[in-house]
């Protein structure tokens, strides 16, 4: 991968805040998220989102995974702990190379095996995705966990066309009918914290929303996701392991939020 991170030993998380002095921060994502710890929190409007259809139109291989860029503003999350209207940019996955590794936020130490983050920006507050990126308040991150079990249609959407793009940049269309909700669980409870990206530059910017309860996906999905191939200049030949860990908490405070 020609770039100065990744998650090798030279240029793995250990390494970021050296080059990215925000990834040394005190607010930084994802975390641990301790049950006994959380505190209970209702809100006077509930979370809500909208996703108009074909917004999500090609996935691209990013060289540590792949995203799902999304066009148009016909896509909106509000309500909860947010003050102001977002708006749906890209999603993407974390994974390892097992099921108890790969997820980057855990409950109580445990890991799942892979974890969708659906990034958003603040539409309200600023004119463009690229000036909501770094600033507070910039972002909302809805977090999805993923456990082996039961096949997901919807991600076999999105393998179908990993093998289209098997290269750093490659991308492809996706079919027409990809809808975010249907990756999203039935529950939905959620915790919520403030951090960050979880790669570089690790901007502090981020309103996480963590759902509670995983969805499932097959073990085949899963190894989908495992036999894509890196670029050629990095070790190994497949794509095992793209998870940061738990950063701390510090004095922050996660709150829980019933369905």
């Amino acid at each position: 991968m020609a770039s100065d991170w990744g998650y090798e030993s030279h240029n793995g998380p250990d390494t970021w805040p050296s080059k990215y002095p925000q990834a040394g921060g005190q607010n930084q994502s994802p975390v641990d998220i301790v049950t006994s710890s959380i505190q209970p929190r209702s809100y006077d409007t509930p979370l809500t989102w909208k996703y108009g259809p074909g917004i999500c139109k090609t996935i691209v291989n990013t060289g540590c995974g792949w995203r799902v860029d999304v066009q148009g503003n016909d896509s909106e999350l509000s309500g909860g702990p947010l003050s102001e209207s977002y708006e749906l940019v890209q999603f993407h996955s974390h994974w390892g190379n097992e099921n108890t590794c790969g997820s980057e936020h855990t409950v109580d130490g445990k890991a799942y095996a892979g974890e969708l983050h659906f990034v958003h920006w603040n539409r309200d507050k600023f004119p463009s995705c690229s000036e909501a990126v770094p600033s507070p308040s910039g972002l909302t991150v809805i977090a999805v966990f993923l456990e082996e079990g039961e096949n997901n249609p919807e991600i076999d959407k999105l393998c179908e066309t990993l093998s289209k793009i098997p290269s750093k940049d490659d991308r492809t269309d996706l079919p027409e009918d990809l809808d975010p909700v249907a990756m999203y669980p039935a529950d939905h409870s959620f915790w919520t914290y403030s951090g960050s990206l979880t790669t570089p530059p690790c901007y502090e910017s981020v309103t996480w929303i963590v759902f509670k309860n995983p969805i499932t996906v097959s073990h085949e999905q899963l190894d989908c996701f495992r036999r894509m191939k890196k670029p050629c200049t990095e070790e190994d030949s497949f794509i095992l392991k793209n998870y940061r860990p738990p950063q701390s908490l510090n004095d922050r405070e996660i709150f829980e939020c019933a369905a």
